[in-house]
Parts: structure tokens; C-alpha cells; sequence
């Protein structure tokens, strides 16, 4: 028999992004992609132009929530993986705790920016603020970090 797999992580990672994190109660919605680039696990999700749509870009007004990734979801081949493609329908979680990826350093409880690339920040200049979440845990930039809005 073949061998598949020689060597293995010293430790499994706890997430990766758009894994919802725990049982805690959560709120999820699910909206249809609009973008030709669709939108990825873990990212912001903002009201798209048609109804019951959604876009990776947008204003603080129109942010819905944070991309849920699902495990199950086949790649086209003419998509990437870990990313809905347009016309999808992508579930986004409106309050709850989600792991993504962390675009700065960053801290307990500093309160969370999104930026124009659809990076997670707490740097509030130029940046689009996601009204009542936070990051649950410290982190540096370009590591898994959770984020919570209870």
C-alpha cells in the first residue's frame, strides 16, 4: 500500500476562517453573491444592489455579517477554493463568534474595522466599522483570530 501522508504538525490549528468558533448563540442569515470574483470564507458580507444579495464590498450601513465557511462546498473548475462564487448562496453570521484572519495586530476586545480589501483591523482611519463586534482573542497580523458579537 502507498504511504499518503509522512509527516504531520506538532499541533493541529483550532479554526481557520469563517469556521464558526463555539456553541454560543449565534445568528445566521444566507444571501446570494453577486460579485464576479465571489467572496471568500471568513470575510464581511454587505447588502448586494438586487434583493436578498449580498457584495464583499460596502459601507458600514450595508455590512450584514461574516462569511461561514462550508466544508462541503464544490469547487467549480472555474473557482477557487474557499470562496462562494457568484450566485451562491453563502451563509453569514450576524452575531456569534467566527474565526478569520487578522490584517493588523491586534488585541481582546478592540473593536473591529474592516478595510477595503475585506481585511480584519483595529484601525479605525479610513476603514469601514463593524458595528458590535469586537476581537475575542489577541493576535498577531496574518494570524487566525476570533471575532464576537454577542
Amino acid at each position: 500500500m502507498a504511504v499518503l501522508q509522512t509527516s504531520y504538525t506538532d499541533q493541529v490549528a483550532p479554526g481557520y476562517p469563517g469556521m464558526v468558533a463555539n456553541a454560543e448563540t449565534s445568528n445566521r442569515i444566507s444571501r446570494t453573491v453577486k460579485d464576479a470574483g465571489g467572496i471568500a470564507f471568513g470575510k464581511p458580507a454587505f447588502e448586494g444592489t438586487d434583493d436578498h444579495s449580498c457584495s464583499a464590498t460596502g459601507t458600514a450601513a450595508a455590512f450584514l455579517g461574516i462569511t461561514i465557511a462550508h466544508e462541503a462546498l464544490a469547487q467549480l473548475a472555474t473557482s477557487t477554493a474557499d470562496v462562494y462564487p457568484t450566485t451562491a448562496s453563502v451563509p453569514i453570521m450576524t452575531q456569534g463568534v467566527i474565526w478569520a484572519t487578522a490584517g493588523a495586530a491586534v488585541a481582546k476586545r478592540d473593536p473591529v474595522y474592516a478595510t477595503a480589501a475585506g481585511a480584519f483591523t483595529n484601525v479605525a482611519t479610513g476603514n469601514i466599522a463593524l458595528a458590535g463586534w469586537v476581537f475575542d482573542t489577541s493576535a498577531a497580523s496574518g494570524a487566525l483570530v476570533k471575532l464576537a458579537k454577542r
